[in-house]
């Protein structure tokens, strides 16, 4: 992370999940986004200069509707160029919080993933479908009340997409493109390609540095726990980075 940081003159903060278990339809995770993670990501951006550029390295299938919203809301806050790097997979809660940035940098066969949200078990678009394709008679009180909570959290997700893409393209799109990411259109683990990706209007580009590949390569599946977010714990600021890029050039 420290070549990352040299080379770009940026603070590097990697959110890494490699502990993942997937299922056809959805995602029972081992690992996910939780706020832990949301509390270590705020703090390294916090320990960030305003004009100091920020590298998230993002790998992640999702996680908890609170904790990405979070870290996406303090990433648009940032006032520096702010660029996730997204080597292999970043879905769910990973897509939204790589809506938030400035940039997204995919390997050519990397994806994102539809940010709908999820009730449990259940995808909150199809608890919706129950209630219009039965009689509200014959639908039980705790589908009417997890379909009442599924109203709300489509609403809420959408709310959010909204936000952080009308300043980036015009109303209406914005609008359009937050529909089909948070309604249900697709499957939870539908995989948005890069190319998918750039017609929704995404900034996104390929040219994945190779540093970010030997980060991933110290991440192996593995039983032990480790930090899923990580940086080095030092307030920085341009200044500074400049001259530690200079004596590692001289040297």
């Amino acid at each position: 992370m420290s070549k990352i940081e040299r080379q770009r003159g940026t603070r590097a903060i990697a959110l890494i999940h490699r502990q993942e278990t997937l299922s056809l339809l959805g995602f029972p995770l081992m690992r996910y986004i939780d706020i832990n993670d949301s509390e270590a990501l705020l703090r390294a951006i916090k320990l960030t200069d305003d004009d100091m550029p920020i590298d998230l390295i993002l790998h992640t299938p999702g996680g908890l509707v609170l904790a990405a919203e979070q870290i996406a809301a303090a990433i648009r806050r940032h006032k520096a160029k702010v660029t996730v790097f997204v080597p292999h997979y970043a879905m769910s809660g990973g897509t939204l919080i790589a809506l938030a940035a400035d940039e997204i940098v995919m390997d050519e066969n990397a994806v994102l993933g539809p940010v709908d949200p999820q009730l449990g078990q259940h995808p909150a678009a199809s608890l919706l479908k129950v209630l219009q394709s039965k009689p509200i008679q014959e639908v039980d009180d705790q589908t009417i009340i997890l379909a009442d909570m599924a109203e709300k959290a489509l609403r809420q997700v959408k709310a959010t997409v909204v936000r952080l893409l009308e300043d980036r393209m015009d109303a209406e799109k914005a609008e359009r493109v937050a529909h089909l990411l948070s309604s249900g259109t697709w499957t939870h683990d539908y995989p948005i390609s890069v190319d998918q990706a750039r017609e929704l209007g995404l900034p996104v580009r390929t040219d994945m540095p190779h540093e970010v590949y030997q980060l991933m390569n110290l991440y192996p599946q593995a039983a032990q726990r480790r930090p899923s977010v990580e940086y080095v714990p030092l307030p920085y600021h341009p200044q500074e980075r400049r001259d530690t890029q200079k004596r590692s050039r001289m040297e």
